[in-house]
Order: structure tokens, then C-alpha cells, then sequence
């Protein structure tokens, strides 16, 4: 259609420009036409403006005639080989199939003569071979205007040489980059495809992504696993990466706080991990007992106030009462008011506690401690088999 119209613009424009010429001197002439009882008066212009229209008109009405009979016969005709499918429709079935990597001789035959996109398939192709060296060096043939598809496709093969520093640069300037007009039409698309890259690359690599400029931009799973994967690899991190950890918690500030629950649970337990970072772990875990009541979330709001230099137990257990009140009948009320008892030389409360719930894990816990009483190295071990370490939660009291 659009090739149709650019002709008659063509054609149009010489037509234009002879008649220009020919008429120079004396003027557009006049026509009379008559016919039956129909009469035109009328000028060479007029005339040519109608026959093109006429021309233009037909030509179209016979195209929508054809492309809609064609459809008519595809319908129903049998489809007996592959290669009888339209170019797209072979594409689309390739598509639907996923079986780009079984079709690549197809694929690369299709767009052989595609000035724009055939470096950025030669090397989606070469990528899915695992030949990452081919498919770099296949997109420095690529044309200037497909460059964001062309960086993408470079971000991929970084990503899967494992190569972090040259994935993260080239995912910053994306993001500083404006998009090409011709790709605002898919600019949503686009927009979630460098989400999701950048998603890989906050989980492949959890603590290089905290350089980057843009953050907060994640989905809720991939915040959830890049979570994970930073207290999975909390061993890994040198002190301008805990830096940077603890700016970007300074820098979300209250958004946190507007996550789901999940999300919040897994920075209190980056938090806890953090010992500058203490008032934004207990502000954190006041919010999250404040909307439901979690065990691990008490357990680090508790070993926090005993772990300080000098713990006020009288707020600490008046923070208990209130939650006891709050959500009854729970035995970790129990085991927290105990080292409350203890180290305010209330034994005898204390030994009463012991009594409660027997067949809670942490009061046999407790029950244990208090008959290995000055024995360290025996409770050391014994923190070592209460440990949750599938929840990342550690025994320090």
C-alpha cells in the first residue's frame, strides 16, 4: 500500500511538472466533455486530478479484491509442504514452535537480505550456539539505526560470558540513551525487555547492581531473588559493596516500607547482617510486627536489644507485654521474656517459664541452655544445631 502511494506521488509529480511545462504561455486549456445528457467543463488540471484519483481508486479496489480472495483460498487450501507457506507464515510457525534453533538456516535465509536486522539474527543465532565470540563480532556489521536492538543482543552475550562490567556499562547507557523514534511504537516492549535484563543481571550479579544509577524498577520476584542472592553471597562483598548496600537502603527510604511482605522480611534480614545499619533493622522490624506477627521478625527485633551495649530491658519487655496482649498464646513471648528474667536475676520467674510449652522447639531450647549453665562451648554447639540458616536467621543470644 505504502509503495502504491509513493509511485503515484511519483508519476504524479513528473505528470505535474510536464503539464507545468507544456502549458507555460497558455494557461490550462479548456475541456468539454458530453455524453448523453451529462456535460464537463473544465481544465487540464481538473481533469488530471480526477483520472489519478480514478486510477488510484481502482488499482486499490482491486488489491483489497485480491489480498481478500487469497485469504479466502489459504483458508482453504491443504498445506502439504513447508516451503509452500508465506515467508511470515513460515516465521510465525517457527515462533510458536520455538524452534529458532532448529530452523536457523531458514532464519538467516529470511533475512539474508534485511539491511537492518540481518547482524542482529546472525548473532541472536550464533548466541543460542553458545559461540559468544561469532555473535559479537556478527553485530559490528550491524546498521546504525537498529543500535538499541543490537545492544540488547550485546547485553545477552555479556550476560552469558558472565562478563558483569561490560553488561552493567552497557545497560547504563540504555538508560540514558533515547530511544530511536521509528521503535516508539514498541517502546512499551522495549521498555520491559531492558527491565528484564537488567532483572538477569541483578540476580547473576546481586552486588555489582548496586552501582547501578537505576534501581527500584524491578519486579516483585526478581526484588525477591535479588534479595536472596545477596544474603546467599553475603561473604562475597568487600566494604565499598556494604557501602553501597547501605546507601541504597538510605536511598529507597520509605518505598521499602510499601513492598510486600516478603521483600521486607528479606532487607530486615540484609539489615541484620549490617551492625551500622541497626536503627533502620529495628524501625524495619518495629513495621513489621506492627502488621502481622512473625517469629524470625521477633527473634531480630529481640537479639538486637540484647546484643547492645547496654540493652534497657525495662523498654524491652514492655514492648513484649504489648505484643502478648497483641497476639496471644505464642511460646516465643516466652522464650524472649526468659533472657529478660535472666539477666534481670529473676530466676525464679525465670524457672516458671521453663515449664511452659514443652514441646516447643526454642523452650527445649531454653530448657537445655539453663541445665548447661556456664558451660560456652556446649552452648555454642547448641546454637549451631538450633540455627535456621535456610531462613537466615543465626543464634547469637
Amino acid at each position: 500500500m505504502k509503495q502504491i502511494l509513493q509511485a503515484y506521488v511519483f508519476i504524479g509529480l513528473i505528470i505535474v511538472a510536464l503539464l507545468s511545462i507544456l502549458s507555460y504561455g497558455y494557461g490550462a486549456g479548456y475541456i468539454y466533455i458530453y455524453w448523453r445528457e451529462l456535460q464537463i467543463q473544465t481544465n487540464i488540471w481538473v481533469l488530471f486530478v480526477i483520472l489519478m484519483s480514478l486510477a488510484l481508486s481502482m488499482q486499490l479496489l482491486w488489491l483489497s479484491i485480491k489480498r481478500y480472495l487469497s485469504q479466502q483460498q489459504r483458508k482453504i487450501e491443504t498445506v502439504f509442504n513447508f516451503k509452500n507457506l508465506h515467508p511470515y507464515e513460515q516465521l510465525a510457525v517457527v515462533w510458536l514452535l520455538e524452534a529458532a534453533e532448529d530452523q536457523q538456516e531458514f532464519i538467516q535465509s529470511v533475512f539474508s537480505q534485511s539491511g537492518l536486522l540481518k547482524g542482529i539474527i546472525d548473532s541472536r543465532l550464533y548466541w543460542m550456539q553458545h559461540q559468544y565470540p561469532e555473535a559479537l563480532a556478527a553485530l559490528n556489521q550491524t546498521n546504525p539505526m537498529a543500535f538499541e536492538l543490537a545492544e540488547i543482543q550485546r547485553i545477552e552475550i555479556f550476560l552469558a560470558q558472565n562478563n558483569g562490567e561490560q553488561a552493567l556499562t552497557h545497560l547504563e547507557f540504555l538508560n540514558q540513551h533515547e530511544l530511536s523514534p521509528w521503535l516508539n511504537e514498541v517502546k512499551s516492549a522495549y521498555d520491559l525487555r531492558l527491565t528484564s535484563l537488567w532483572g538477569k543481571f541483578a540476580i547473576q550479579f546481586p552486588w555489582m547492581y548496586l552501582r547501578s544509577t537505576k534501581y527500584g524498577h524491578l519486579g516483585e520476584i526478581k526484588k525477591q531473588e535479588w534479595l536472596q542472592q545477596l544474603l546467599l553471597n553475603f561473604d562475597q562483598p568487600d566494604i565499598e559493596s556494604l557501602q553501597n548496600l547501605q546507601q541504597r537502603y538510605l536511598d529507597l527510604g520509605g518505598q521499602i516500607y510499601n513492598r510486600n511482605y516478603t521483600i521486607k522480611m528479606l532487607w530486615l534480614k540484609v539489615l541484620s547482617r549490617i551492625p551500622e545499619m541497626s536503627e533502620q533493622h529495628e524501625a524495619l522490624a518495629l513495621h513489621l510486627l506492627d502488621q502481622q506477627f512473625n517469629q524470625d521478625v521477633f527473634y531480630f527485633w529481640f537479639q538486637q536489644q540484647l546484643l547492645k551495649q547496654n540493652p534497657d530491658y525495662l523498654n524491652i519487655e514492655e514492648h513484649i507485654d504489648y505484643w502478648e496482649n497483641k497476639y496471644p498464646a505464642l511460646p516465643i513471648f516466652s522464650f524472649a521474656k526468659w533472657h529478660v528474667y535472666t539477666a534481670t536475676r529473676r530466676e525464679k520467674e525465670a524457672n516458671q517459664l521453663l515449664e511452659l510449652y514443652p514441646d516447643n522447639i526454642l523452650m527445649n531450647y531454653l530448657r537445655i541452655k539453663s541445665t548447661l549453665n556456664g558451660q560456652d562451648d556446649l552452648i555454642q554447639q547448641l546454637n549451631l544445631i538450633f540455627e535456621n540458616n535456610s531462613n537466615f536467621v543465626e543464634m547469637k543470644i
